[in-house]
């Protein structure tokens, strides 16, 4: 009997685990369609990324050294990648946190951003994401951007 509780025990602690491993790497996979669908100008790819009604921020700074909060739609965004030559754009993030309740999740990944090769600047990207229909969807995203410190 005490071998058919440790056995049982054993198996949920491993369902537990494997589900959550699964959910995060769900997560993770939209984020990477994102970067993936700016590197490849794909503007489909780089739509079906985003809910709905998301939301884009980016914390940008005044040159009186102030901080302020810079909205783009998604369909602005999807445009100006559009233009891009494929390649040129090339996001290195890597996830730092990834936080799930439900249907709603939070990933942090700090990141390099490389124009057509050179570094331009680094920062963090914060989203959230929301589970609808059975696939996440980037709901809100904020950034920060900087040269300095990128190491």
């Amino acid at each position: 009997m005490k071998r058919i509780l440790i056995l049982l025990t054993a198996t949920m602690f491993i369902s537990i685990v494997t589900n959550a491993q699964t959910a995060e790497d769900s997560a993770r996979a939209v984020v990477n369609q994102l970067f993936t669908a700016m590197k490849t100008v794909d503007a489909a790819m780089l739509k079906d990324a985003f809910a709905d009604s998301a939301v884009l921020q980016t914390i940008r700074r005044k040159q009186d050294g102030t901080f302020f909060v810079q909205n783009e739609k998604v369909s602005d965004f999807v445009a100006s990648i559009s233009r891009a030559k494929k390649d040129s754009l090339d996001e290195r993030i890597t996830f730092e946190t990834v936080k799930i309740d439900g249907p709603l999740a939070s990933v942090w990944t700090p990141y390099k951003f490389y124009y057509a090769g050179n570094f331009s600047h680094c920062g963090v990207n914060s989203f959230q994401l929301v589970r609808i229909n059975g696939r996440w969807k980037i709901q809100f995203l904020i950034d920060t951007r900087r040269r300095q410190g990128c190491e």
